[in-house]
């Protein structure tokens, strides 16, 4: 009996060993366990935020639609996070980009990267920072053809075939912004849609007292083509449109000379002069010093400023103006009649001699100044 006893106390202490091994076993692959993940950790995390591979600044661009996977792919393909690491960067670009709760935040775009920058400050560019800006400009009496070069251009990174030269005024003077590797055709076709927009809804809101000399969208649009070639000071629109509306009404032909220029150059080429005498009396469909009415199109395309103006002109009855001065930013003197626009002309051109005498002496000072030896800087 004894014995019995005593093997059954060696049993249950062999059975207690065992389990206690077990345990024991159990607690140690727990705590290396542990140990590896919180050493995954403290890699994946030293990486994320370590210098990274973009050795100077760099364009990275994220395609539209990229998910936060593809992103990453392309960053390691592109050697702008590190290649060849233990665990890929890929992965750990994505695991920090979950961890930070941005995997849904990216924005398609160009991005410059800097030098040294992690993978941290990349996904902060990309979810946070502002894309480089492409854009293509029509500026406010633009031809068709000056805005087709630019598009055809080979610097604005679009693509496609280049595009034909668009209708004269067909296209609204305002920046247009893009995406790199958008085809010619889509931008002009923007274009082309937001000058169809703003000309309805302008149109829609005009002045019924306009109809009798403005009978259509499209002469709406080459009456703002004129006013925005003869003024670039925006307070004036207003009332060159009234003049030139007061004007067609009383029957008397437009003398604009932007449209005698248009019709020598076919808005091929920027003539920054008057025109000659023998183009003033040359009888062209643009020259309105020639014929009755408007002309038979636009001779730019006019920004949005220019086309309400014409729809909504000032409530004067100025039938002339003329340059207050050489320069344009001066604006126009305005007058109901032909005997005070005379006097406005001598006004004129009492101005522009006066400029033309003082451009003279600085002239000349400016060559007694450079034969003295002083250096003669350009005026800012």
């Amino acid at each position: 009996m004894a014995n019995e006893r005593s093997e059954k106390r060696a049993r249950k202490k062999r059975r207690g060993g065992g389990l206690l091994s077990v345990i024991n076993a159990l607690l140690t692959l727990l705590v290396l366990g542990i140990l590896v993940v919180v050493g995954v950790f403290l890699y994946t995390a030293n990486q994320f935020y370590a210098p990274g591979a973009v050795k100077a600044e760099t364009n990275f661009v994220v395609e539209k639609g990229a998910s936060i996977g593809t992103t990453a792919q392309r960053l390691e393909e592109q050697g702008l996070i590190p290649q060849g690491q233990l665990i890929p960067s890929s992965l750990i670009f994505r695991a920090g980009s979950i961890g930070l709760k941005k995997q849904g935040s990216i924005k398609a775009g160009v991005y410059a990267l800097q030098p040294n920058a992690s993978m941290a400050d990349i996904l902060t560019e990309i979810t946070e920072g502002k894309p480089l800006d492409f854009f293509v400009n029509v500026i406010p009496g633009d031809t068709s053809f000056q805005v087709a070069e630019r598009l055809n251009a080979e610097g604005p990174n679009l693509t496609g075939e280049l595009v034909p030269i668009p209708a004269e005024g067909t296209l609204l003077a305002v920046r247009y912004d893009f995406f790199p590797g958008d085809t010619r055709a889509s931008v002009l076709e923007k274009m082309q849609a937001e000058m169809k927009k703003k000309v309805d809804e302008i149109w829609a809101g005009r002045d019924p007292a306009i109809d009798a000399v403005i009978k259509s969208p499209a002469e709406l649009v080459t009456m703002a083509s004129i006013v925005e070639k003869e003024t670039g000071v925006a307070s004036e629109r207003p009332q060159v449109a009234a003049v030139f509306i007061n004007r067609l009404k009383k029957n008397m032909r437009l003398q604009t000379d932007p449209t005698v220029l248009y019709g020598v150059t076919e808005g091929k080429a920027v003539l920054n002069r008057s025109p000659t005498s023998s183009e003033l009396k040359a009888k062209t469909a643009y020259n309105t010093y020639q014929i009755d009415g408007l002309p038979p199109g636009p001779i730019a395309n006019p920004g949005e400023d220019a086309l309400r103006a014409v729809a909504h002109p000032a409530a004067i009855k100025d039938l002339y103006f003329v340059a207050k001065s050489a320069s344009p930013s001066d604006g126009h003197l305005f007058a109901e009649t032909y005997a005070q626009h005379r006097k406005n002309v001598a006004l004129y051109r009492k101005a522009a001699a006066e400029a033309d005498a003082e451009a003279a002496k600085e002239a000349l000072e400016a060559q007694q100044a450079e034969d003295a030896g002083e250096p003669v800087e350009p005026a800012q």
